[in-house]
């Protein structure tokens, strides 16, 4: 209807939105499980270039930098030409970085091909795909959500068995070519992500606009030619406003008023420090379990039990998450998971047997999918869908640092004592302590905006205020209809032209 018109369309909550969730679901899992999946690789690529270990691994760390740190790009991209685009001009430079590798002759090359460009095809994938989801859902977004993080857990159960048959019958470089191929599919999802746009507005209210365009330059000309001497200010002060055009434009793809959004800057701080913990405990899983004497392929089953629970964990999670009992405080689960995550690697190191470390593994694959289903709708639910793009992009380039540090800082603990419990006491500590630092803090977020909401409340029941306002507006407007008596025929024919152009 008419009345409707220029408005942005109310989320469906359905529909076309689950085709668009099966996209996100097959971008967020090349997403996050290609980096892991591509080291199986690493052996043959080490022997053949002659390097070491720590520069081979290289390439999943630089891979994974380029995916966070890429954030704010792909948020400017998102905002300027929507996801659809961005996702199917990401799986080009997945599938042109993986190809291009399978050509190269040095591992610096490597760095540049697989770290950079694929990792930034990544990066192009995992947020407009987390991004568009808000906008096809709200009352159901968090289940949404958690059934397109289940891409993860999905596409690493299939990616590691796959890229072992590739491995044992291509070799590395006819892997590679055939995984280009295989990352094209990104673009068949982008192309699922059918935009959600404004309606265009009417005729009546653009000829409405261009009167009112018209009315406010033929004002000013008759500022200027009343007033000449004040020609230099007004010159001073277009300058001025075409430098704030510029910020505005600059804020209008990145949003950095957040940094004065409370909510957002608690999210920010937790996630940081909860990433230095995240990652490692998964990277350094198998090795453990060889350090203590089990064979390679149990060890290996480790992960698959992992990421089997983690695989029924999210939707799980996202269908908690939507109750009417959750959904008002999901900051508190979203807490509760993070140091759900870090008292399972406290535990970890009393683990000395291979039961107990496949009890470590279901609890830990329940614990990372909490967090990984709820890792986004905690964020939209503190800044909203229409801020949503920009946030994603400011935390990940914050989180890239705290991603790059953790294995690191894991792998010279283990050096340092010749020991794998220092490293799970360590990333168990920082978790426990972020999933705190949240909990206590959104407490605190939680009473102030309740607090601010009466406040509100108070301020509009309250006639006293109300009466206060209005005297005052009155009074103002007595002051200028006295004062400069000689901008009366001015004002007339404003008056006159605001008119004409209501009629038209």
């Amino acid at each position: 209807p008419p009345a409707n018109m220029g408005r942005a369309p109310r989320p469906p909550d359905g529909g076309w939105g689950w085709v668009v969730v099966f996209g996100a679901f097959v971008s967020i899992g090349f997403a996050y499980a290609f980096p892991k999946g591509i080291a199986i690789f690493f052996k043959e690529i080490q022997d053949f270039f002659g390097t070491s270990y720590g520069e081979i691994a290289w390439v999943s760390s630089i891979m994974l930098a380029t995916m966070y740190g890429a954030g704010p790009i792909s948020s400017i991209l998102v905002n300027r030409y929507g996801s659809r685009p961005v996702v199917i001009f990401g799986g080009l430079l997945c599938g042109i970085g993986m190809v291009s590798a399978a050509f190269c002759t040095s591992i610096l090359q490597l760095y540049i091909c697989v770290g950079f460009i694929t990792g930034f095809g990544l990066a192009l994938n995992l947020q407009p795909s987390v991004i568009i989801i808000g906008k096809y859902f709200l009352k159901r977004r968090p289940i949404a959500n958690g059934l397109a993080m289940t891409g993860s857990p999905v596409m690493l159960c299939t990616l590691a068995p796959l890229n072992q048959f590739l491995f044992d019958n291509f070799g590395w470089r006819g892997s590679f070519l055939i995984l280009g191929a295989i990352l094209l599919n990104c673009c068949v999802a982008g192309a699922l992500f059918r935009p959600i746009g404004a309606a265009p507005a009417s005729v009546k209210t653009q000829v409405t606009e261009e009167g009112k365009d018209a009315l406010k330059e033929e004002v000013t000309e008759d500022a200027m030619e009343m007033s000449s001497p004040t020609n230099v200010p007004m010159e001073k002060k277009m300058e001025e406003e075409g430098g704030k055009d510029c910020c505005e434009k600059i804020n209008q793809y990145l949003d950095f008023s957040l940094f004065k959004h409370r909510g957002f800057l608690i999210y920010l701080f937790g996630n940081v420090l909860m990433f230095l913990g995240f990652f490692a405990p998964i990277v350094f899983l198998a090795p453990y379990a060889k350090h203590i004497g089990i064979d390679e392929y149990s060890a290996a089953f480790l992960l698959s039990i992992l990421a089997i629970v983690d695989m029924i964990a999210r939707p799980t999670t996202g269908i908690i998450a939507n109750s009417k009992w959750v959904r008002p405080r999901i900051q508190y689960f979203f807490s509760f998971s993070i140091a759900f995550n870090g008292t399972c690697h406290l535990l970890c190191p009393l683990a000395s047997s291979y039961t107990g470390l496949v009890i470590y593994s279901v609890f830990f694959g329940l614990a990372f999918g909490m967090v990984c289903a709820m890792l986004f709708e905690t964020l939209m639910d503190l800044v909203g869908a229409a801020r949503f793009t920009s946030a994603v992009g400011l935390v990940t380039i914050a989180e890239c640092c705290t991603i790059l540090l953790g294995p690191p800082i894991g792998g010279t603990l283990i050096d340092t004592f010749g020991d794998y419990k220092y490293m799970f006491i360590k990333c168990g500590a920082v978790m426990v302590l972020a999933g705190t630092f949240l909990f206590i803090m959104n407490y605190y977020n939680y009473r102030m905006l309740a607090k601010e909401e009466k406040e509100i409340k108070a301020k509009e029941e309250d006639p006293k205020s109300v009466r206060t306002e209005n005297e005052g507006r009155n009074n103002w407007n007595k002051e200028t209809t006295q004062d400069g008596p000689e901008l009366e025929p001015l004002r007339e024919e404003q008056e006159g032209l605001k008119k004409e152009v209501n009629g038209t």
